[in-house]
């Protein structure tokens, strides 16, 4: 399975919001300069995560956006169904009635086991996590030692 640039995208920009939102609103602009992606876009990925209540905007001079719930409750799982839809690696998980085979499909079967597993890890995945991860990952600035 190959998640699109919506769910990366999104997740990225989430962990923006997640990472800035101490200092209060995060604008939109400075999400996408800094995690490059375009603008547009980036507006398009809001919306559904704004109507899902994953995310609050404030319009205005002072506006922007932030986390409507505590990163420690938004969960992975919620943003790649918010921006992705389903996880299923083959649409008969799902539907299995378009193939007549699917009662007795071994490779069904296995696609079936790989969504479980997918949907295990972004289920326990929370953004607060994501977050930590990244504290975890990122390299202190270089000091300057003068002599």
């Amino acid at each position: 399975m190959k998640l699109s640039t919506r769910a990366r995208y999104g997740s990225r920009a989430l962990l923006y919001i997640a990472l800035h939102g101490d200092e209060g609103l995060v604008l939109l602009k400075d999400i996408a300069r800094r995690e490059q992606i375009s603008l547009q876009y980036l507006q398009h990925l809001i919306t559904p995560l704004i109507a899902a209540g994953i995310v609050r905007s404030q319009r205005g001079a002072r506006g922007g956006v932030m986390l409507a719930r505590p990163a420690a409750e938004i969960k992975l799982s919620e943003i790649v169904n918010i921006l992705e839809g389903t996880t299923d690696p083959v649409e008969c998980i799902e539907h299995p009635d378009i193939c007549q085979r699917s009662h007795c499909c071994v490779t069904r079967d296995i696609w079936d086991e790989v969504k479980k597993a997918i949907d295990g890890v972004l289920e326990y995945t929370t953004l607060q996590n994501m977050v930590e991860r990244y504290r975890e990952k990122k390299q202190p600035e270089p000091t300057m030692y003068h002599i």
